[in-house]
């Protein structure tokens, strides 16, 4: 479906006039599809089997009003199982029975860091194995995760930030969406999903603040950040839209949805970034400079999720400003 029908599908179903169409439901079928052909062929009917399954209990969590899986976690558990049949494959065994501890261990130890979730979804697939009898013995079991507790992605340096700043601010041939998402996380910690679920109703001129998501209260604008968002917004105004985000794209002028995930995803690709590297800078900072309880208000996060980002040491230019006398 192009933007012109997506435009057209929005006006009818908005007026009352028409019903939308299951495109969305196509295209993640599809997707699904291509996962399970995906899987070799001794290994595949189990893999058919587990996707009918996570579908009807998601029909019966609809039916029942609890939260149902969204067609991405689907594709996610899919595309894990997937990726461990293809190693079993490599290591000459055909069959699901045969999987044992270290194909396991094996398969979790490509991705350390994903090794957590990657070991959920094969608990719950050979789980599912198990109770249809394709399995006699559950390989994952006694298996750990050992997550790290602390925080180990990547931050940004002093300098680093210094410099992107003054691309965001200085830089014309910056895009707008670059330099807002940019701007926004370095400067006030925002993801890229609260960025592009931004509207112009969540916009205060008078006091020029902003809401982001679920944070409790609004956000002050600064000059610098106040100053970018404007530019956007001029963007946007160019576009002649009625679209209610701030970040529009071609893909989404002609109707109401959101910038999607992954083109947001790709905004910072000029400057070598992820949204996330910005975030996890602002958090560090704030976090170990700041009562992390105060963080956890001000952002809507939980105690627990912003724990993970407190270091563990002492600023040594800190520690030489504490009283001799202090332990």
């Amino acid at each position: 479906m192009g933007p012109l029908a997506r435009a057209l599908e929005t006006f009818f179903t908005d007026r009352g006039l028409a019903l939308a169409t299951d495109q969305a439901e196509q295209l993640a079928a599809g997707r699904r599809r291509r996962r399970i052909d995906a899987v070799p062929e001794p290994l595949r009917p189990a893999v058919e089997s587990f996707n009918t399954f996570m579908l009807r209990s998601r029909e019966r969590a609809r039916r029942a009003g609890t939260l149902p899986r969204s067609d991405v976690t689907i594709d996610g558990k899919l595309s894990t199982v997937r990726d461990l049949a293809k190693l079993i494959t490599e290591r000459g065994k055909q069959d699901w029975a045969l999987v044992e501890v270290h194909d396991i261990e094996a398969f979790l130890n490509i991705l350390p860091k994903g090794r957590s979730r990657r070991l959920t979804i094969t608990r719950q697939f050979f789980r599912f194995a198990k109770a249809h009898k394709i399995v006699l013995v559950d390989p994952t079991r006694g298996l750990s995760a050992k997550a790290t507790k602390g925080f180990t992605g990547k931050i940004l340096t002093l300098d680093q930030q210094r410099e992107l700043f003054r691309r965001w601010t200085t830089d014309p041939a910056a895009h707008p969406h670059e330099v807002l998402l940019g701007i926004l996380a370095l400067l006030h910690g925002a993801s890229s999903n609260e960025i592009r679920h931004l509207r112009i109703a969540d916009l205060d001129p008078l006091d020029r603040t902003i809401r982001l998501g679920q944070r409790p209260h609004p956000v002050p604008m600064d000059p610098v950040s106040w100053t970018v968002l404007q530019r956007c917004l001029t963007h946007r105004q160019i576009q002649r839209t009625d679209n209610p985000h701030v970040m529009v794209t071609k893909g989404t002028k002609a109707g109401k949805t959101p910038a999607s995930i992954a083109y947001v995803s790709h905004v910072l690709d000029a400057c070598g970034i992820s949204p996330r590297t910005l975030r996890s800078t602002r958090l560090v900072d704030l976090v170990n400079t700041m009562d992390p309880k105060l963080v956890a208000a001000a952002f809507g996060m939980s105690p627990e999720g912003v724990m993970i980002y407190l270091a563990d040491h002492i600023d040594p230019t800190r520690e030489a400003a504490l009283p001799a006398d202090r332990p």
